[in-house]
């Protein structure tokens, strides 16, 4: 079973890094970036199963939440963008429970190997299980406010789809890069260009909610300039 699990684990990752990369570089809501869009979340939910699935029968327990994380990411992102705005399923109640079960592992399996009662996995810092830890709750509170509030739409929806998707591509830019580094030639390592090939995908994650924030600030004062205008007409 290992063998063809690594197959489609190895080909998805491949797959869904260039298709990440595809999507993002076309104009969001495009037919380009929609069919990009859709290989992109295929190939990653592949690689996150079946990378989660191989690391079950190594007992690589951290890699196993890793590879949840990724397709509970990657699959709220895709319902994030596939719906209408303001509308909720039975599937993001099951999402929130979901997110919040990966970071409790992930969280506690970090305390586990800061006390001494877990081995470590081999390359991962100890700072790691709770970095990772931290993203399924964060997303999870945002699963709550989204639930709560009754829907998400316009910018929060964008943001909401932009950042898990960028995450997503985040997790398997680092595997590859960070975590398959014997796989590149030594003349690739030491020129230290596998670390920023790696983060590159949480850069533009922290580009985009930027742009966003600023683009609805942006709206914001043209409405109110406008109101106040038409009140000012309205005086006069």
């Amino acid at each position: 079973m290992r063998l063809p699990l690594l197959v489609f684990h190895i080909t998805g990752g491949i797959v869904g890094l260039l298709s990440g990369t595809v999507a993002m570089s076309f104009r969001k809501g495009s037919p380009g970036h929609r069919l990009s869009g859709n290989v992109f979340v295929v190939s990653m939910l592949i690689m996150g199963l079946c990378g989660s699935t191989l690391a079950l029968m190594k007992h690589q327990m951290n890699n196993v939440f890793g590879g949840l994380l990724t397709f509970y990411l990657i699959t709220t992102a895709w319902l994030t963008g596939r719906r209408r705005d303001g509308q909720t399923t039975l599937l993001d109640w099951g999402a929130l429970v979901f997110g919040i079960a990966i970071g409790a592992s992930l969280l506690t399996l970090g305390i586990l190997v800061a006390r001494g009662l877990a081995v470590p996995e081999a390359g991962v810092p100890l700072g790691m299980y709770f970095f990772m830890g931290t993203i399924p709750l964060l997303a999870a509170a945002g699963d709550l406010r989204m639930l709560l509030r009754g829907g998400i739409s316009g910018t929060p929806r964008l943001a909401r789809h932009l950042w898990r998707m960028c995450f997503g591509l985040f997790i398997a830019s680092g595997s590859f890069f960070l975590g398959q580094q014997q796989v590149f030639p030594p003349a690739i390592r030491k020129q230290y260009i596998l670390a920023p090939l790696a983060i590159l995908p949480l850069i533009l994650l922290i580009y985009w909610m930027i742009r966003i924030r600023l683009t609805r600030r942006a709206i914001g004062v043209t409405v109110a300039k406008v109101g106040r205008e038409q009140a000012l007409e309205h005086n006069f």
